[in-house]
């Protein structure tokens, strides 16, 4: 399959018609990213049936069509076309008579795509089939992009297959079998459900046999049933006749009843006449006898509610003598209470009050010390800067004796090199010069010789004098390592003076200094020993905290060595 020309319209970010011509030999296309190259390539994959947006880039197939920019607006319909030799008439039958194939494909916003060859309009497969014949397509291996080596270095055996089946030129064939093969399933599927339909019309020809039958039966039954009915009727309309005869001859005895029960009536209303006149007297009586009951009744109600009371006021009263002893029995319980809580608060008054004048000694003597440990530590870090300064002057001193010293041994190694020089010549001239220059020779030789003796006092001296400010420099070090071993020393007696004699810090969790006792002169050695991890809480929620932990087989101190722990007073934690 040879292709001549690219026609885009619309697609992507070619918005104007734009040819791409497929010219003889190896086509390239070159430019920086961003310009299209692989929108060409989309194009083609595109107008070859390419039915995957995702393989487009997209988030939809109609995202293809130009969607504006800045400056121009956005298109409603995108249209590839690929045009095609078919000089050769291998393409299919329905295709194959024109010289050129013209293979297009346009899509609009919410309408699809269509597919045309030569002007005709297809179906996708058919243009599927048409590239499949030829061993290409928008999914064949022959149209290699980006990743797809790597893809066929790593393939699976039935993926390598289709690419040889491409290459044998049989991806069409199988293409068509492939199809034949869904329309056979197809046919087969259509045929089980014919069978199916045949079994439901079976059972339903069956249905409707039986349910003929009953109906047959019904129609006798019906027959039946009227002429029974009409049976019924007539014995019906017999008995009816006769109980009209029977309910005339009972109505007429009604009547005589009636007239009989009117007569007994009418004395009946005479009777209710006289008892009628009679009747005020009576319910006034009535009357009378309710009004008497009623008040009785008021009376007995105002009794009962008025017992009620009663008994109610007498059970809160008990109520109120019981609260009133048991009141009486709790107040005697707090007086006895009050009177051992003020006594203990007596005592513990008292025991607070000496504590408290020990506490105001031992603050005051602490407080001196520390007076004491800042002015030693000021006169330990005044020697400390003047031993500093004699070692800085020292070494200083050495730098310089050193520098001399290497400059006098280059002059004595300078001087006998030349001396070596010097007495070299001399024995080559010895038998050629005259006594006058064997004399000024010997002379320039003594000078030599005596610029070399006192090269070498100089240099003499200057490593006495080097040896003197190295003993110096050691004589200075000793003060100076004291100094600074005392400094730190008073500087960690007054660190842990002063955590002792601050109060507690009041947050989340108290530090385990206020929880310590220490004997007077050791606070310096707790300092020494605990140093920042005073500050840490025996609470075990804080982030660190102190905690006991299990020791066995703790050696024991060598002879003559006392623990600190019994010049300390502290919680368990610390053991």
């Amino acid at each position: 399959m040879k292709f001549e020309k690219l026609r885009l319209i619309g697609f992507k970010s070619f918005v104007e018609p734009t040819d791409f011509h497929y010219e003889p030999g190896l086509t390239g296309i070159v430019g920086p990213n961003g310009c299209g190259k692989s929108n060409l390539v989309e194009a083609m994959r595109w107008v070859m049936g390419e039915t995957s947006f995702k393989s487009m880039r997209a988030s939809g197939m109609e995202d293809v069509i130009f969607s504006g920019s800045g400056s121009r607006p956005s298109r409603n319909m995108a249209e590839v076309h690929v045009f095609i030799d078919n000089a050769a008439r291998q393409a299919p039958a329905a295709f194959n008579d024109d010289d050129k194939l013209e293979i297009s494909r346009r899509i609009e916003r919410e309408q699809g795509s269509t597919y045309r060859i030569n002007g005709r309009e297809v179906r996708a497969r058919d243009v599927q089939l048409l590239f499949a014949d030829a061993s290409t397509g928008s999914r064949s291996p022959a149209f290699v992009r980006q990743g797809q080596i790597g893809e066929i270095i790593s393939a699976k055996p039935q993926q390598r297959r289709r690419i040889l089946e491409e290459a044998a030129g049989v991806a069409g064939l199988h293409s068509r079998r492939h199809e034949a093969e869904l329309r056979l399933k197809g046919a087969q599927d259509n045929l089980n459900r014919l069978e199916d339909v045949l079994k439901q019309i079976d059972a339903q020809i069956d249905s409707l046999k039986k349910q003929a039958r009953q109906a047959t039966r019904y129609r006798n039954l019906a027959g039946e049933i009227r002429k029974n009915e009409a049976l019924l009727a007539l014995i019906g309309h017999r008995e009816a006749a006769g109980a009209l005869a029977e309910a005339q001859r009972r109505l007429e005895a009604d009547v005589r009843e009636v007239a009989e029960r009117t007569l007994a009536q009418a004395e009946a209303a005479r009777l209710q006449a006289l008892a009628a006149a009679a009747l005020p007297e009576m319910r006034e009586t009535e009357a009378k006898a309710g009004a008497v009951l009623q008040r009785l009744n008021s009376a007995r109600q105002q009794l009962e509610a008025e017992e009620r009371r009663v008994r109610e006021r007498m059970a809160e009263l008990e109520r109120r003598v019981e609260q009133l002893g048991r009141d009486l029995e709790r107040e005697r319980a707090l007086v006895e209470d009050a009177a051992g809580v003020t006594g203990r608060l007596e005592a513990e008054d008292s025991e607070l009050a000496a504590a408290g004048e020990a506490a105001v000694g031992d603050e005051a003597a602490a407080r001196e010390r520390v007076s004491a440990a800042g002015e030693a530590l000021g006169e330990a870090e005044a020697a400390l800067s003047e031993a500093q300064g004699a070692l800085a002057d020292a070494r200083a001193k050495r730098t310089a004796l050193e520098a001399a010293l290497g400059e006098a041994r280059e002059r004595l190694a300078r001087s006998e090199a030349e001396l070596t020089r010097v007495d070299t010549e001399f024995a080559l001239i010895s038998g050629e010069r005259e006594a006058a220059d064997l004399s000024a020779l010997s002379d320039a030789l003594a000078a030599h010789r005596n610029d070399a003796r006192a090269a070498e006092e100089r240099a003499s001296a200057a490593e006495s004098a080097l040896a003197q400010a190295r003993e110096a420099e050691s004589a200075t070090r000793g003060p100076l390592a004291q100094a600074e071993r005392c400094a730190q020393r008073l500087e960690t007696e007054a660190r842990t003076l002063s955590k002792l004699l601050e109060t507690g810090s009041g947050g989340l969790w108290p530090t385990i200094l206020e929880q310590m006792s220490v004997d007077k002169g050791y606070e310096a050695a707790v300092g020494a020993v605990l140093g920042d991890d005073l500050e840490a809480s025996t609470d075990a929620s804080a982030p660190a905290h102190w905690a006991l932990l299990d020791a066995e087989g703790d050696p024991a101190l060598p002879p003559g060595v006392a623990s600190l722990a019994e010049h300390v007073q502290a919680p368990p934690a610390l053991a």
